[in-house]
């Protein structure tokens, strides 16, 4: 059986940038605190605890350690709190994260109301809700035929960094169906993450030359899960999977080629011990 790997997949350059500053603040100031996961991703999360970061899940369990910003960003309202607590900050906010914020913040400002494609659970969308400053809401498709009729006129849609582009643009669209007779104006901003496209190209291009797709990633991990459903919707048999431990013999029965791919916040190590374990099961 034959193993091919997406030519475009695993820990994208904003989550390397941000383990990397992470990893060199601990190693420079002794132990730090994350402000939420790092990433979406257990084992990536462990070995940063090894090295001397720890997680907390809120302003209520820090103290005088310094606190790390992680790459999914916060408000402007968490910012505030820290820097009035005088904390030792570090931002490792994606470059591209904080580039949506910027876009709700400026958009806002000038009297639009900024609908995020999005969760609404994600913490990335929570804090770019939070630059909107009360102008914000996360929408999904299904969310559009709730509106009420005195939903605002004007009217800037931006995406989750991590959405698809084709479901971003089928959203606008199905936006624009439903409330055309309601928008006086309406913006768009592409705030698309360029590299978590590529890695569902590469992965909906893969995923038509193999029998079954394998996923690699947190379960919690949006591009992950969107990985998914990219392999999924060209009906292939597709297994998501956070660890090696997960992967089951019986997939591979009758299988010629098996495609792998990983989510931008699975770690290289994570991908090759899955890689090690499907060819212990089928040699």
């Amino acid at each position: 059986m034959e193993i091919i790997l997406a030519s475009d997949m695993g820990f994208c350059w904003g989550v390397r940038r941000a383990i990397t500053i992470m990893e060199k603040a601990a190693q420079e100031k002794g132990e730090i605190k994350s402000l939420g996961p790092i990433v979406h991703n257990r084992q990536a999360v462990g070995r940063l605890e090894e090295r001397g970061v720890q997680m907390v899940e809120g302003l209520q369990d820090l103290d005088a350690m310094p606190v790390a910003i992680t790459a999914h960003g916060v408000g402007p309202q968490i910012m505030e709190e820290l820097k009035s607590r005088e904390m030792d900050i570090i931002d490792t906010t994606c470059p591209i994260v904080t580039r949506s914020q910027r876009w709700a913040k400026k958009l806002a400002e000038n009297g639009f109301t900024v609908i995020i494609f999005g969760d609404a659970n994600h913490r990335e969308v929570k804090g770019v809700i939070s630059w909107a400053k009360g102008k914000g809401i996360a929408l999904m498709d299904d969310d559009l035929a709730s509106l009420p009729e005195d939903f605002p006129s004007r009217l800037a849609v931006i995406s989750q960094t991590t959405q698809n582009p084709e479901r971003f643009a089928g959203f606008v669209g199905k936006l624009l169906e439903k409330r055309v007779g309601h928008i006086s104006e309406l913006r768009v901003v592409n705030t698309l993450c360029h590299v978590t496209s590529s890695q569902q190209a590469a992965a909906e291009d893969l995923a038509e030359q193999v029998d079954v797709m394998i996923v690699v990633g947190g379960r919690n991990s949006a591009n992950t899960k969107h990985l998914v459903e990219v392999c999924e919707a060209e009906g292939t048999t597709t297994f998501h999977i956070e660890t090696a431990d997960e992967v089951q013999p019986q997939w591979f029965e009758d299988c010629q080629r098996v495609g792998l791919t990983a989510g931008a916040s699975t770690p290289d190590f994570a991908v090759d011990t899955v890689v090690n374990r499907i060819r212990e099961l089928v040699s």
